[in-house]
């Protein structure tokens, strides 16, 4: 996933191949993402092909590890 915008209502995904295909709202399973979603692993169907195609029928894997933070050090520890 690339984002998505709730005030907007749509945001980016990108394909394997690197292609980026936007995503509305009520595309996904079980609702849009809440917060920073940039990185994470989504499943989709494409609709459309050439530049009308767009991601349908969004999920995020269930059994995807969950984000954490990153502890960044500084070089004088």
């Amino acid at each position: 996933m690339l984002w998505f915008n709730n005030e907007k209502g749509h945001g980016f995904i990108e394909t394997a191949a690197g292609d980026r295909l936007r995503v509305e709202g009520p595309d996904f399973r079980k609702g849009p993402p809440e917060g920073r979603c940039a990185g994470l692993a989504v499943t989709f169907q494409i609709a459309g092909d050439g530049d009308s195609a767009r991601a349908q029928d969004v999920a995020f894997p269930e059994d995807a590890p969950p984000r954490r933070a990153r502890i960044r050090r500084s070089a004088g520890r």
